[in-house]
């Protein structure tokens, strides 16, 4: 068994929790927080099982690495605190641990990141003998193994389109929602995730994944925006009201521009209700879904849909980023130490899991 350790139970931890146990190779070691208020909690309460998992949450991380675990996967937060992020991952490393996480986007396409990123992380795989795999569902799997797996079905690709289309109203991060993609906010409002050059630092290294995967070479990344208001004021389950004028809908796309052309394009298609931009792309269930479409000699298009939590999509679409890294973990036990990559590590079948719940 291989003593693993979650960092953090919001909507990633919750679900990293019951990957966790519910994996036949894993066994879950701690459960680290930072509200005060879930200190002593057990596991599979923060988890939302109907069972205890005999694993109380810690505020203490230091404590908890001195304990030298095999595994940690860090569900904490990087998009507003980068800085904390990278620090916490690389005393996970320096432990000696093998670190599983979606954070730190830059990190996706781990040869082209940035060497403030790339170079701490290296160090202290050097100093702890640990490994790092950062992935996720999009940026993640969605935008890397999967559009490559289809590709090998066909006889000729023109062009690889992956999509996310979402109702962001289930989306229960409410700070993210407002005011890093903007929904609710005057069209005058920039949106830091909408920034120029933003869409590229998140999806660019997923354009270059692919293109890698494909054997082609990127000329240059480009992107587009477009955004609509909402006509009337709606009013949402976990985050209230967003009124009528405020931005209700969001499109943009990150190209990968292949001879000139954009042949591998990562499209986000985001409302906060589907009264907004009906004419837009629009998913086969009103929640969301992702698609990865394969223009070529066959055409294929595969549509996923994911749910979880009470049949909610983004806490589907997060379980599904949790499994792609929980179900690496033994294999990155098993590999030299280093930092690896989407296209460096396998998906694999659940072997060992068919029937099996979280215990």
């Amino acid at each position: 068994m291989i003593p693993t350790v979650v960092w953090g139970t919001g909507n990633i931890g919750r679900a990293a929790i019951r990957a966790v146990g519910a994996h036949p190779s894993l066994e879950l070691a701690a459960v680290l927080v930072h509200n005060p208020d879930k200190l002593g909690r057990d596991a599979g309460e923060l988890a939302g099982l109907d069972h205890e998992l005999g694993v109380r949450a810690s505020g203490d991380p230091a404590a908890v690495l001195a304990t030298r675990p095999r595994a940690v996967v860090y569900a904490a937060s990087g998009d507003i605190r980068p800085d904390e992020a990278l620090k916490d991952i690389t005393d996970a490393i320096r432990a000696g641990a093998v670190v599983v996480t979606p954070a730190l986007y830059p990190l996706y396409d781990q040869l082209n990141a940035p060497a403030e990123l790339r170079e701490p992380v290296l160090a202290a795989i050097n100093d702890g003998g640990g490994s790092l795999f950062v992935s996720g569902v999009d940026p993640g799997w969605g935008n890397d193994v999967l559009p490559a797996l289809l590709s090998g079905l066909g006889t000729t690709v023109d062009a690889v389109r992956c999509q996310e289309i979402f109702d962001y109203s289930t989306y229960e991060q409410p700070d993210s929602v407002r005011y890093l993609v903007g929904m609710g906010q005057p069209m005058d409002y920039q949106p830091p995730m909408l920034a120029p050059s933003v869409p590229t630092m998140v999806w660019g290294g997923q354009v270059r994944l692919i293109a890698r995967a494909l054997g082609a070479e990127v000329d240059e990344i480009r992107e587009t925006l477009d955004r609509r208001p909402l006509e009337t004021t709606v009013g949402t389950r976990t985050m209230g009201e967003f009124e009528a004028g405020t931005q209700g809908a969001v499109r943009f796309e990150v190209q990968g521009i292949v001879g000139g052309e954009p042949r591998i394009v990562i499209e986000h298609v985001t409302r906060i209700h589907p009264s907004c931009a009906p004419d837009w792309p629009q998913p086969p269930n009103p929640s969301g879904a992702h698609r990865v479409i394969i223009e070529g000699r066959p055409r294929i298009e595969v549509t996923v849909e994911a749910s979880d939590e009470g049949e909610n999509r983004s806490a589907g679409g997060n379980a599904t980023a949790v499994g792609r890294l929980v179900n690496a973990i033994d294999w990155l036990t098993e590999t030299e130490p280093g930092l690896y990559d989407a296209l460096d590590v396998p998906l694999r079948p659940a072997a060992g899991r068919l029937g099996r719940s979280t215990r």
